[in-house]
């Protein structure tokens, strides 16, 4: 059985399902968000034997899915666990009549509970086990492994120094980008896109002693590349992000009238390197940004351990999904579907 740990809404997991089911692979999707509120998880030790249990409560979401107790829960035994993919698990949720402070509580030890179970499932994870993934995130920690796998890096400052950002800004004659440093995510109101430094911008350089930030060299694009890397097997969109206004210093503004996608025949010993650095971090699964400059150079950017790909399979064809399914089903011999 694959177990499946994300949120409802996934369209990611609803594509996987979708092709799972066509393969009569066993699955189970589950939100660590409900627990404590609405699921229950147990690790019992006895006569020499460790085991795992979820019991979902009745939820009328879920009437009649799955194998029921007397009390209608739904009870799903993890040993039979085969593969993990953790796609995009939430948070767990306090019960709603918990104080503030008591809530805190209960989400903390409730989160590290729940991380500890995933990690006695001794099968393979994609795209890493949880602590992999959080280490592979790291993006100064990318940065040196992609210099020491031999990717063209663009000049870099991270931190908060207002001198190294100064001087990179003078190197570069004023061609200087910023973003984030990490994955802090609170929203649209704080949403940060990568954005050009302009010479008003240095003015106010002494801010960046508030907060640390990356700051590179602006690259020239021909185009942009999603690279998406599933095992030992790459799939390439090409992203036209210079014909849009919006989209040219982060594609992520990209519209489709504007920003046209394609697929892209990456040269081999870049695909290697971009395979090579999925592995360094321990992961199965990479999303990877590069840059094509007008003089044929591929740039690398970063690599996201958990990227969105759906995106890409729908307006290229390439099989991500399938791919995806591939590696999860590897060691999952037991057919027949559970809800």
């Amino acid at each position: 059985m694959i177990l499946i740990l994300t949120s409802p809404d996934d369209v990611h997991a609803d594509a996987a399902e979708a092709e799972l089911g066509r393969r009569g692979a066993a699955w189970f999707r589950f939100n660590p968000a409900d627990v404590p509120a609405r699921a229950s998880l147990s690790v019992a030790i006895r006569d020499g034997l460790l085991t795992r249990t979820l019991v979902r409560h009745p939820d009328p979401q879920h009437a009649g899915a799955g194998r029921r107790d007397a009390a209608g829960r739904q009870v799903v035994d993890l040993d039979a666990v085969t593969a993990v993919w953790f796609r995009r698990p939430g948070i767990p949720v306090a019960p709603a009549q918990l104080g503030e402070s008591h809530a805190r509580f209960v989400v903390e030890e409730s989160r590290q509970f729940v991380g500890d179970v995933w990690e006695t499932l001794d099968v393979p994870a994609l795209p890493a086990p949880r602590p992999v993934v959080l280490r592979a995130q790291q993006k100064i920690r990318q940065l040196q492994l992609a210099l020491r796998l031999g990717f063209d890096l663009p000049a870099t400052v991270v931190g908060n120094d207002p001198d190294a950002v100064l001087e990179l800004f003078g190197d570069t004659s004023g061609r200087l980008i910023t973003k984030q440093a990490g994955l802090t995510d609170l929203g649209d109101e704080l949403m940060r896109f990568t954005e050009p430094v302009s010479h008003r911008d240095i003015g106010h350089v002494a801010g960046v002693r508030h907060c640390p930030f990356i700051a590179q060299a602006r690259v020239p694009k021909k185009v942009e590349l999603r690279v998406t890397v599933v095992g030992d097997r790459v799939f390439t969109a090409a992203i036209d992000s210079q014909r849009s206004n919006h989209a040219r210093y982060d594609w992520r503004r990209q519209d489709d009238r504007n920003t046209p996608m394609s697929r892209y025949d990456l040269p081999e010993d870049v695909a290697a390197r971009c395979v090579a650095l999925t592995r360094a971090l321990g992961l199965r699964y990479g999303a990877l940004d590069l840059i094509v400059t007008p003089d044929g150079r591929y740039v690398y950017i970063e690599i996201n351990p958990s990227g969105q790909y759906l995106w890409v399979e729908e307006e290229t064809g390439l099989p991500i999904t399938a791919a995806v399914v591939d590696l999860l089903t590897e060691a999952a011999p037991t057919p027949g579907a559970i809800p």
